[in-house]
């Protein structure tokens, strides 16, 4: 059942003056929840809260936190409530972090709610981020499951001093490969690595990322979990990176034609050393055993794999390029064939410079 919501005749006055009436927010004391939980009054009151004063400030204030419990759940009203938590006094952001306290967890599974409770933690102290962080414990797991919540358990990793969230990162013990290729579980993996400090660094080296490594095979394929095994070769370190590529070693010629897994071969190519993209080379020039086609040929020639090559012609040392472009130029009349051997031809073009 739609409820139609009842408007005061200065929410309508407001609603219907377009332009005509400069209202400012002295034209609107008492009605402030009103408007909060307006489409456009909710607009109003935010744009007028960033350029208000403090006197004006405290004026909404005094109306809203009363009500900030029901604004922060609401479609509009939780705009108003993230806006306090930007522009007001460190007085009243204070009072609406204690707000928050006793319901972290059914806030930030709810759509609105988790948004207010992201903007808190990254303004509010150190002693309340801390305070309202350990409503979570117990229901990391739920959280990092929910379409709403995943997002809070980024923003606590993003935004709170690491002695603080090692619950969390005690959570993901014996369940990274669960959550990696789960699809709000790998954002959270993700930031795990991106935000974690020194000194746990060594933890998470030891425990995620060997969680990770002990099934990259399996995470390269999947649709999720090829993210997370990217996220690794961009932003790890040179020796994660080097045992990821020895395990997809032998494999490269199968991974590169696969939807999922060929991202994660350009990416092996875009930031392995020099020794790592020839490893890569030989096995894509070597020739088959069975006397079938090369590697080459076939990846040239593939949807997902072509852009594998690309990447090898746009990423590698000169030595290295002119190996794969001399084994490429007897195969360029058949490879106008073929819609994905085009983009090869356009790429080497570019190089030649022809």
């Amino acid at each position: 059942i739609h409820i139609v919501k009842y408007r005061s005749s200065v929410l309508e006055d407001f609603r219907n003056a377009k332009n005509n009436k400069k209202f400012e927010l002295k034209d609107i004391v008492g009605h402030f929840v009103e408007f909060s939980g307006d489409q456009h009054g909710s607009r109003f009151i935010q744009q007028k809260l960033e350029s208000a004063t403090v006197a004006e400030k405290q004026m909404v204030f005094k109306e809203i936190y009363p009500r900030a419990e029901n604004l922060m759940v609401d479609v509009f009203g939780n705009y108003v409530i993230q806006k306090f938590f930007e522009h007001g006094t460190s007085e009243q952001k204070k009072l609406l972090g204690d707000k928050l306290q006793g319901q972290v967890l059914s806030l930030s599974l709810q759509m609105y709610g988790c948004r207010v409770v992201q903007k808190a933690l990254e303004v509010i102290s150190v002693e309340q981020q801390a305070a309202l962080v350990r409503e979570l414990e117990g229901h990391v797991l739920k959280c990092i499951k929910d379409q709403n919540g995943n997002h809070v358990i980024q923003k606590v990793i993003e935004q709170v001093p690491s002695q603080y969230i090692q619950f969390i990162v005690d959570t993901f013990s014996g369940k990274v490969y669960q959550l990696a290729t789960h699809p709000y579980g790998c954002r959270v993996i993700q930031r795990i690595l991106e935000h974690c400090s020194d000194s746990q660094k060594w933890y998470l080296q030891q425990n995620i990322l060997q969680e990770l490594l002990h099934s990259t095979m399996d995470l390269v394929q999947d649709q999720y979990g090829n993210y997370v095994i990217q996220h690794v070769l961009e932003h790890g370190s040179a020796r994660d990176r080097a045992q990821i590529i020895v395990q997809l070693q032998g494999r490269i010629l199968s991974l590169s034609q696969h939807k999922f897994a060929s991202n994660v071969i350009e990416k092996c190519v875009q930031h392995g050393g020099y020794d790592e993209r020839q490893i890569i080379i030989d096995e894509i020039l070597s020739d088959s055993d069975d006397g079938g086609s090369a590697a080459l040929e076939i990846m040239m020639k593939d949807q997902y794999a072509n852009y594998v090559i690309q990447k090898i012609l746009e990423v590698c040392e000169p030595d290295q390029r002119d190996r794969i472009i001399e084994k490429i130029q007897p195969h360029i009349n058949s490879l106008k064939k073929f819609t994905y051997g085009k983009h090869i031809i356009a790429r080497l073009e570019k190089i030649i410079g022809k």
